[in-house]
C-alpha cells in the first residue's frame, strides 16, 4: 500500500474532496435576488474598480432597518470580496518589472509595455490606480513563447500548467492504463489502495491563546470505477466529526483550543482505493441522450457561473461547426477549450461569471477551463457536471485540481 502525506499551512483551507459532482457552484458568491437594483449596482461597480463608490453605496444599503438577512450577508460579501481583489491585484508597473528582471535582466519599459498592450499581464484599474495580478510576471512565461526564451533559467512547466516530468510521467501510465483496459474490456483498471495523511498547521499565535480553532480537511466519497472502500483511520485531535456520504464537499471537522507558543496542528489519515479509467468510445454507437429528470441540472444554466451569454454562443458556434455526433461535438468543445492555454488564477470568489471570465481573458487554470467547458457542452445540450479533487504522482507532484465529467449516451458519465 503507497503512502502520501499532505501539509497544509494556513489559516484558512482550500476545502476540495475526491469527488465533487455539483451541478453547479457559486464559489462564495451569494446570488443576487431578482430586482435587487442596489446589489447588482454594487457588483458591478466593484467589478470595473470604482472601489470607493461600492463602499458608499454597500454603507447606505447596510443602514436600511427592512434589508432582508440574506441581502445583508451578500452586501457584506462585497466589502469582503473587494478585500481579496486587493490581495489579488497588489502590484505596481515598477514591481512587475522589478520581478521580470530578475529572470530578464535587460527587459526594457518599451518591451514591458508591448506585452502590456496585447494582455498578457492581468491588471485593474482600482479606483484611478492601475494595479497588476500578484501572478502576472509568473503567468507572463506561462503565456509568452518570447519571454520564455529570454529567461535565464528554463521555464519547467508546459501548457497544461503541470511540470514536464509530470507530463512525461503521466503520459506513461496513461499507454499502461489504456492497454490494461484494452486488454480486460473494463473502464477501470489497475487499482492501487493508498494511506493518505493530511495536516494543517496554523501557525504559533496565529490565534489568541484559548480561543477554538475549527478545520474542516479534506474526505472522499465513494464513487464505483473510480475511488471505492474508503476507511477513516485515526486523526489528531482523535475527536471528530465525518460527513455524511452524501455530502458533495465531503470533510472530516476537527477543533482544540489554541496554546500559547505552540502551532496548532490537525491531521487525518484515511485509506482508499483509486482506479484508473479509460473509455474505449466507438463515436457511431453515441446518440443523443433523452434529458431525464436526473439529468436536466446538467444541461441547465446555473448563474452566475454557468450563463449562456452572447460571447459563448459565438464561440461555441465556432468550435462545433457542423458536426451533430454528440461525441463529436464533445471533441471539439474540448478541443478549442485546450487551445486556451493554463496561467495562475485569481481568487475564484472575485470573479462574476468565471466562464464568461475565462474565454475573455484568454487564459485560466484548471478550473476555469473546466467551467468554461462545462458550460458549452450544456450550451451543445450534452449533460456536464464539476469534479474537483486532488492529483498526485509519486515524489513527484501532489497538487489540488479540477476537471469535468460528460455524459454520453450510452457510456455514461466520463471524466474529460
Amino acid at each position: 500500500m503507497k503512502s502520501v502525506s499532505v501539509r497544509f499551512s494556513s489559516l484558512l483551507v482550500l476545502v476540495f474532496s475526491m469527488l465533487l459532482p455539483l451541478p453547479g457552484i457559486a464559489f462564495g458568491i451569494p446570488p443576487v435576488g431578482p430586482g435587487n437594483r442596489d446589489l447588482s449596482a454594487v457588483i458591478e461597480l466593484i467589478t470595473t474598480g470604482q472601489f470607493r463608490a461600492a463602499n458608499t453605496r454597500i454603507d447606505a444599503a447596510l443602514k436600511q432597518t427592512a434589508l432582508s438577512p440574506d441581502a445583508r450577508l451578500a452586501f457584506e460579501f462585497q466589502r469582503e470580496r473587494m478585500q481579496r481583489m486587493r490581495l489579488d491585484f497588489s502590484l505596481t508597473a515598477d514591481q512587475v518589472k522589478a520581478k521580470l528582471r530578475e529572470q530578464i535582466p535587460n527587459l526594457s519599459d518599451a518591451e514591458f509595455a508591448r506585452w502590456d498592450t496585447h494582455g498578457l499581464f492581468e491588471h485593474m484599474d482600482i479606483d484611478g490606480q492601475r494595479l497588476y495580478f500578484n501572478r502576472s510576471p509568473s503567468n507572463l512565461f506561462q503565456l509568452s513563447p518570447e519571454a520564455r526564451k529570454l529567461r535565464k533559467t528554463p521555464w519547467l512547466l508546459t501548457s497544461s500548467g503541470f511540470p514536464k516530468q509530470v507530463v512525461e510521467q503521466t503520459t506513461a501510465y496513461d499507454q499502461k492504463v489504456i492497454h490494461a483496459a484494452l486488454q480486460t474490456g473494463r473502464s477501470s483498471v489497475l487499482p492501487q489502495r493508498v494511506q493518505v495523511t493530511q495536516t494543517l498547521t496554523v501557525d504559533a499565535d496565529a490565534v489568541p491563546a484559548g480561543k477554538t480553532v475549527r478545520a474542516w480537511i479534506p474526505y472522499p466519497r465513494a464513487d464505483k470505477g473510480q475511488q471505492e472502500d474508503i476507511r477513516f483511520v485515526a486523526s489528531q485531535p482523535s475527536v471528530h466529526r465525518i460527513a455524511r456520504e452524501s455530502a458533495l464537499q465531503r470533510t472530516v471537522y476537527l477543533e482544540q483550543p489554541a496554546q500559547a507558543g505552540k502551532p496548532t496542528v490537525f491531521k487525518t489519515t484515511y485509506e482508499v482505493t483509486l482506479y484508473a479509467q479509460y473509455h474505449a468510445i466507438d463515436p457511431a454507437k453515441v446518440l443523443p441522450e433523452k434529458i431525464t429528470p436526473e439529468l436536466a441540472p446538467y444541461v441547465a444554466e446555473r448563474a452566475p457561473h454557468i450563463v449562456f451569454t452572447g460571447p459563448l454562443r459565438v464561440f461555441s458556434r465556432q468550435a462545433v461547426g457542423d458536426a451533430t455526433n454528440p461525441y463529436q461535438i464533445a471533441q471539439r468543445i474540448f478541443a478549442a477549450v485546450d487551445e486556451i492555454p493554463w496561467a495562475g488564477a485569481r481568487e475564484y470568489s472575485t470573479v462574476p461569471d468565471i466562464s464568461a471570465y475565462t474565454l475573455r481573458a484568454g487564459h485560466g487554470d484548471c478550473g476555469e477551463q473546466a467551467m468554461l467547458l462545462i458550460t458549452l457542452m450544456r450550451m451543445n445540450g450534452i449533460p456536464a457536471r464539476w469534479q474537483s479533487g486532488w492529483t498526485f504522482s509519486e515524489g513527484v507532484y501532489n497538487d489540488i485540481h479540477d476537471w469535468a465529467e460528460i455524459y454520453l449516451a450510452p457510456y455514461g458519465w466520463i471524466p474529460v
